[in-house]
C-alpha cells in the first residue's frame, strides 16, 4: 500500500511539471557552459531564472528550443524527450520565446511580424497553399483573426499596418511576445524582456506577465537581471552561476540565501556591504527599485 501510495505522488509530481531539465550539461570546447543542471517548471507557474553575466541562462534557454545540442542530461517537455525533435518542431510542441536581442522583421507591418508566429499552427500542406484550397483560405482566415486578437490583447491594433522598424523599442518589444503568443504556447519563455524598458513599461509588463499566467494559463519561465521584476512576478525561482545551479526556491528564500548574494556581491563585498549582521554570511541584498530600477547584474 505505501509502495502505491509513493508511486502515485511521484506521478502526480511529474504531471505538475511542464518541463523537467534533468542533469543537462553542455560544452562548447573545453569550455563548461552548463553542469548537471537540474529544475522543473510547474505547470501554471512563473518560473524566474536568474544568475550573474555569463551564468548560462540563455544557453539554457537555447538548449529547450533545441538551437543548442547538450552533451549529457535531458529536457522533457509534458513528459516528453526533445532532445529528437528538429528545430522547427519546437514551436509546434507548445514553446514559444522572446530572445535578448529582438527577433522581428523590422522591414514588416506588425500584424505581419505577428502572423509570423502562427505558422506552426498552420496544418495546410505547400501542395494546397499553392492551389489556393478553400481550406488554405479558410485557415488564413483563422490566423488572422487571431493575431487581431493577440494585437489588440497587446494594445498594437492602432500600429497594425505600421512598419516594425518604425515603431519605438517598447512597442517593438511588445510585437516580439505578440510574434510568441501566435503559436499558443503552453510555455512562454521570456528572455529579458525588461531590458531597455523604462518605469512605466516596467510596471506595465509586470501586470502583462501575471496576466499570461492568471488569465491566458500560459506557464511563463523568465530570465532577467532586473531583480524587483523577478522578486515581484514569480513563484519560484532557479539560480545560475557559472554554469551551475545554486539556489532554488521562492522568491524570499532566493532574496536571503547566501550562495546568491556571493554570486553577485563575491562574499568579501557583501560582508563589507553589510557589517552589523552577526551572522558572517552576507545579509539579504536589496532589491527595490532604486535608481538602476533593481538591476543588480
Amino acid at each position: 500500500m505505501a509502495n502505491g501510495l509513493t508511486m502515485d505522488l511521484a506521478a502526480s509530481s511529474e504531471s505538475l511539471a511542464l518541463m523537467s531539465v534533468l542533469g543537462v550539461t553542455v560544452r562548447f570546447g573545453g569550455i563548461l557552459a552548463l553542469d548537471g543542471i537540474e529544475f522543473d517548471v510547474a505547470r501554471g507557474q512563473i518560473c524566474g531564472l536568474i544568475g550573474p553575466n555569463g551564468a548560462g541562462k540563455t544557453t539554457l534557454f537555447n538548449c529547450m528550443n533545441r538551437l543548442y545540442h547538450y552533451q549529457s542530461g535531458d529536457i522533457l517537455f509534458e513528459g516528453q524527450s526533445i532532445k529528437a525533435t528538429p528545430t522547427h518542431q519546437v514551436a509546434r510542441l507548445g514553446m514559444g520565446r522572446t530572445f535578448q536581442n529582438l527577433a522581428i522583421f523590422r522591414s514588416m507591418p506588425v500584424r505581419d511580424n505577428v502572423l509570423v508566429g502562427a505558422h506552426s499552427r498552420s496544418f495546410c500542406g505547400f501542395l494546397s497553399s499553392a492551389l489556393r484550397l478553400p481550406r488554405v483560405q479558410a485557415e488564413e482566415r483563422r490566423l488572422r483573426e487571431r493575431a487581431d486578437e493577440i494585437m489588440d490583447y497587446l494594445g498594437l491594433s492602432p500600429f497594425r499596418d505600421r512598419l516594425v522598424g518604425d515603431l519605438p523599442f517598447g512597442t517593438q518589444k511588445r510585437v516580439e511576445l505578440g510574434r510568441a503568443l501566435a503559436a499558443d504556447p503552453k510555455l512562454l519563455m521570456l528572455d529579458e524582456p525588461a531590458a531597455g524598458l523604462n518605469h512605466e513599461e516596467l510596471d506595465a509588463l509586470a501586470q502583462l506577465i501575471r496576466d499570461l499566467r492568471d488569465r491566458l494559463k500560459i506557464t511563463v519561465l523568465l530570465v532577467e537581471h532586473h531583480m524587483s521584476l523577478v522578486m515581484g512576478v514569480s513563484d519560484h525561482i532557479v539560480v545560475l552561476n557559472f554554469g551551475r545551479k545554486i539556489a532554488e526556491g521562492p522568491p524570499g528564500l532566493i532574496q536571503s540565501h547566501p550562495d546568491v548574494i556571493e554570486a553577485y556581491l563575491g562574499a568579501q563585498s557583501a560582508r563589507t556591504a553589510h557589517p552589523q549582521a552577526a551572522d558572517p554570511r552576507p545579509a539579504a541584498l536589496d532589491y527595490g527599485t532604486g535608481g538602476s530600477h533593481g538591476q543588480v547584474a
